[in-house]
């Protein structure tokens, strides 16, 4: 049986090979929807569901496909659940010249010192990273599969480790007694929010989809 395409609604190489080491032996062929020219879909939406949804949708629609989307970030207690689907850009979109990761590290910082700003004289420290994950056969879809991941942990008062990249320095894990940015990267895909997600995703995958 060939594999099932599945275009990942996403340009980012770090997310693209981490879902396909997470699918593994699933008879899916993962492709980025770059590498079909299909443009980035609107996230214009209050709640990961929705945008992952849409650019699902989006995806599906301009490969006459199956497709999948993940939309995530860090969701703070104290701060009713933001920076959420803002997290990458929750200080404003940073002007920064340069290659795509030096802007992004400009990017992290100021998220992460806006985040400790807000936090300053919280008590109640608790934080969550979210990963929600839908797949969808076809644009129309009326079944998409949905799978959510909460990696809980803790905001520290100050950055600690050097690995990793947005909130990763801020997140502490206590079970694992690091921030996110002390862990390598096989412990990371291990526990993430985007792992425990795709766990969930992938019985889905074999259960509705036979794959």
């Amino acid at each position: 049986m060939p594999a099932l395409r599945l275009v990942l609604a996403s340009n980012n190489a770090k997310k693209l090979s981490e879902l396909r080491l997470l699918l593994g032996e699933l008879a899916l062929e993962l492709v980025a929807q770059g590498e079909l020219g299909i443009a980035e879909a609107e996230e214009p939406h209050v709640t990961f569901i929705e945008n992952a949804l849409a650019k699902a949708r989006h995806a599906a629609a301009a490969a006459g496909g199956a497709a999948i989307a993940d939309d995530s970030g860090v969701c703070v207690d104290a701060l009713g659940g933001a920076p959420g689907v803002v997290s990458a850009h929750y200080a404003g979109e940073m002007p920064a010249a340069g290659e795509r990761e030096a802007r992004r590290r400009v990017q992290d910082a100021a998220n992460n010192a806006l985040l400790l700003r807000q936090m300053q004289g919280q008590s109640d420290r608790r934080a969550s990273f979210v990963s929600t994950l839908v797949a969808l056969r076809h644009a129309a879809d009326p079944q998409p599969l949905v799978a959510v991941g909460r990696w809980p942990g803790r905001i520290l008062e100050s950055p600690r480790g050097e690995g990793g990249f947005g909130y990763d320095p801020l997140m502490w894990i206590p079970e694992l007694q690091a921030t996110v940015a002390e862990l390598d990267a096989e412990a990371k895909n291990r526990h993430s929010h985007r792992a425990r997600a795709m766990v969930q995703l992938r019985a889905l995958l074999q259960e509705v989809w036979q794959v």
